[in-house]
C-alpha cells in the first residue's frame, strides 16, 4: 500500500516507521509536535494543527499548530475553540474533507491576519473509544485537494498518534503516582524522625536542626530556615542548606510576609522572592534565593514559627503544590515538637531557678539564724568588756571593733534581704521593692519610682507569688547592673499592673554598654530565662544617653478568674 504526498507516493513502511517512533516518546508536548511534522511531511498539507478537547469534549482546551511562523500567530491572536468546520469534528467524530473549507455552511470564515486556507482534511483522535482531539490539514502542495489516500493516511497516524498519547499519559500518571508516593515516604520518614526526636531529644537547639534539615530534604530545597515566635517578632531560630547563619536575627510579625502567613495560618508560595517577601532575602542569610515556600508552624490555633523553603532543586525552580501540603503537614509536627522541647527547657529551667531560690532562702535562714547571731553576740560581749575593763586599754581597740562588726552586720542584713526579702514573702511585693529601692538610695542613686501595683490590704487580687518573684528579681538585677556597670547618678523605676500586663521599666543615665555583646557579669542570661518563662517579653536599649531595661509580662492573680478586682493603687516616689 501507499499512500501519496505531494505528488509523489509515500510507501507504508514510512507510517510504520511514524508510528514506531511516536510510540518509543513518552513525552506528550514531544509526541504532539512528531505527529504535526509527521502529517504534513505524509499528507504534503501547508499547516497541520492538533485541537486538544476540554473534559466536557464540547471546546477545545488547546490548540496547536504547524506551517505557521510566530509573527503570523501573533496576528491571528486566541487560539479557535472549535466552533465553525473545526466544531464539526467536535459533534460528528468523523473524518471530514472538503475540497474548500469556505465553501461548508458551518464556516465562520477566517479572522484578520490570518492566511487564506483552501482544502481541509480533518480527522479525530480517538483514545480508548473516546474523542481526545482532531488532527487538522489544510492546503494540500501541488494539487487542489486531499485525497483518499491522503485521508487514510492520517487516519493511521491519528490511531498512531492515540496509542503513543495514551502511552505517555499512564507514563506520565505512573511517574506522578511514583513521586507522590516517594514524597509521602519521606513525609512520613521525617515525620517519624521529628516523632523519636520528641521523646529521644530534649534540647530545643538540637530538635531545631532536626527539623530544618529534615524540611529541606522533604521539599528539595536549597535552604530552610524555622523562625520561632517570640512576642511581636518573629527570630531565625535554625537554618540548614545553602543559608547564611543569621540566628538571632527579628522580624516584625505585623509588618512582614512571614508574619502574615503565621497570622493567617495559612502557608504561601512565592515566585519572586525579591518582590514579595517585603525585606531583602540576605536578612535571612540566603541573598540569591528566587523562590519559596513559607509554611505556619502552628500548634492548637496557636502559632509558634514558620518554616520557610528558598529554591527547589538544582535550579531554584518554584515549589509546587504537593511541596506545599507535604511541607504544611511537616510543620504541624514540627510545631508540636518544638513546643514539647520549650517545655522540657522551661520545666527544667524552671526547677533550677526554683532550686536556685530555694537555696538563696536556706542561706538567707542561716546568715539570719547563726551568722548574724554570732555577730550580734560578739558585740554585745565586746561592749560588755569595754564597761568593765580599763578604758584608757581598751577603748579604742573596743570601738574600732565595734565599729566593724556594725558594719559587717549592715552589710549581711542588705546580703539577706537580696537573697530572699522578707518582705515579700509577709508584706508583698510593694514593700520589697520600696525597701530595695530605699536601700539603692542609701547607697548614693537618686531614684525616682512609680509603683503601681495591688494592694491586698486595700481589697485588690494579689499576683501570683511566680510572678511577683519575677518582677522583684528583674528590677533588683537591672539596678544591681547601674550601680556596678553604668556609673549613673539617676534611675527611674516604673512598675505598673493592670488587668492584663505587667510592665516594668528601669531606665538611668549612666554609661551604655551592647546588650548583643558578650555580657555575663551583666546578668542579662537570668533575666531573659525568668522573662521566658513568665511568657513575657525583654527589651534592652543602651547607648550614650543610658540604658533601658523594658519588660512585659502577662498578669497572673492568686484569685479564681472571672471575680471582680479592683483597680490597683498607684504609689510615687
Amino acid at each position: 500500500m501507499t499512500v501519496a504526498s505531494a505528488g509523489n507516493h509515500v510507501p507504508i513502511r514510512r507510517l510504520l516507521e511514524v508510528g514506531r517512533t511516536l510510540v518509543s516518546d513518552l513525552d506528550t508536548d514531544a509526541i504532539l509536535q512528531r505527529v504535526l511534522d509527521a502529517a504534513i511531511e505524509i499528507t504534503g498539507a501547508r499547516y497541520a494543527a492538533l485541537g486538544v478537547l476540554d473534559e466536557r469534549r464540547g471546546e477545545l482546551a488547546q490548540f496547536l499548530s504547524a506551517g505557521i511562523d510566530a509573527a503570523a500567530a501573533r496576528a491571528i491572536g486566541s487560539p479557535p475553540q472549535g466552533r465553525g468546520v473545526l466544531g464539526v469534528l467536535i459533534s460528528d467524530p468523523r473524518p471530514l474533507r472538503l475540497a474548500n473549507v469556505s465553501d461548508h455552511p458551518r464556516s465562520y470564515g477566517f479572522p484578520d491576519g490570518h492566511p487564506r486556507m483552501g482544502a481541509f482534511l480533518g480527522v479525530p483522535v480517538m483514545i480508548r473509544g473516546q474523542a481526545w482531539g482532531n488532527l487538522y490539514l489544510t492546503d494540500k502542495r501541488g494539487a487542489g485537494q486531499f485525497t483518499a489516500e491522503d485521508e487514510e493516511a492520517a487516519v493511521i497516524l491519528s490511531e498512531w498518534a492515540a496509542v503513543a498519547i495514551d502511552n505517555a499519559r499512564v507514563y506520565e500518571r505512573s511517574e506522578l503516582r511514583r513521586k507522590q508516593l516517594e514524597q509521602a515516604v519521606r513525609g512520613l520518614e521525617a515525620t517519624r524522625d521529628i516523632a523519636m526526636a520528641i521523646s529521644t531529644v530534649t534540647r530545643l537547639d538540637h530538635v531545631l536542626e532536626l527539623i530544618v534539615k529534615r524540611g529541606r530534604a522533604l521539599v528539595d530545597a536549597r535552604a530552610v530556615l524555622i523562625m520561632l515566635r517570640h512576642g511581636p517578632d518573629l527570630v531565625v531560630a535554625a537554618s540548614a542548606g545553602y543559608a547564611q547563619d543569621v540566628r538571632g536575627h527579628r522580624l516584625p510579625v505585623a509588618d512582614s510576609t512571614s508574619g502574615q502567613v503565621l497570622e493567617r495560618g495559612r502557608p504561601e508560595r512565592i515566585a519572586d522572592v525579591s518582590a514579595r517577601l517585603r525585606i531583602t532575602p540576605s536578612e535571612l542569610g540566603v541573598p540569591d534565593a528566587h523562590t519559596a515556600l513559607l509554611v505556619p508552624m502552628s500548634l492548637r490555633g496557636s502559632g509558634v514559627g514558620v518554616l520557610a523553603a528558598f529554591d527547589r532543586g538544582e535550579h531554584g525552580a518554584a515549589f509546587t503544590e504537593a511541596d506545599e501540603q507535604l511541607l504544611q503537614a511537616f510543620g504541624a509536627t514540627a510545631a508540636n515538637a518544638v513546643a514539647l522541647a520549650r517545655s522540657v527547657e522551661a520545666d527544667r529551667l524552671r526547677s533550677s531557678m526554683a532550686a536556685a531560690d530555694a537555696e538563696r532562702g536556706r542561706w538567707s535562714r542561716e546568715l539570719h539564724d547563726d551568722t548574724l547571731q554570732v555577730f550580734g553576740g560578739l558585740r554585745m560581749l565586746l561592749s560588755g568588756t569595754l564597761r568593765r575593763g580599763d578604758p584608757s586599754r581598751y577603748e579604742d581597740m573596743m570601738r574600732d571593733a565595734i565599729e566593724a562588726i556594725e558594719q559587717g552586720i549592715e552589710s549581711l542584713r542588705a546580703i539577706i534581704a537580696d537573697l530572699r526579702p522578707a518582705a515579700l514573702d509577709e508584706l508583698g511585693l510593694q514593700p520589697a521593692l520600696e525597701a530595695l529601692l530605699g536601700r539603692r538610695r542609701d547607697g548614693g542613686l537618686k531614684i525616682e519610682s512609680e509603683l503601681a501595683l495591688p494592694d491586698a490590704g486595700a481589697g485588690d487580687a494579689a499576683l501570683e507569688p511566680e510572678l511577683e518573684t519575677t518582677i522583684y528579681r528583674l528590677v533588683q538585677e537591672a539596678l544591681t547592673n547601674v550601680v556596678k556597670h553604668s556609673g549613673a547618678s539617676r534611675a527611674r523605676v516604673a512598675v505598673q499592673v493592670d488587668e492584663h500586663e505587667v510592665a516594668i521599666e528601669v531606665q538611668d543615665d549612666g554609661t551604655g554598654f551592647d546588650p548583643t555583646a558578650s555580657t555575663e557579669g551583666y546578668g542579662l542570661a537570668g533575666m531573659r530565662e525568668r522573662v521566658y518563662l513568665a511568657g513575657g517579653t525583654l527589651e534592652i536599649v543602651s547607648g550614650n544617653e543610658g540604658t533601658r531595661v523594658r519588660s512585659c509580662l502577662a498578669s497572673r492573680f492568686r484569685e479564681p478568674s472571672g471575680t471582680t478586682r479592683p483597680a490597683p493603687r498607684r504609689a510615687a516616689s
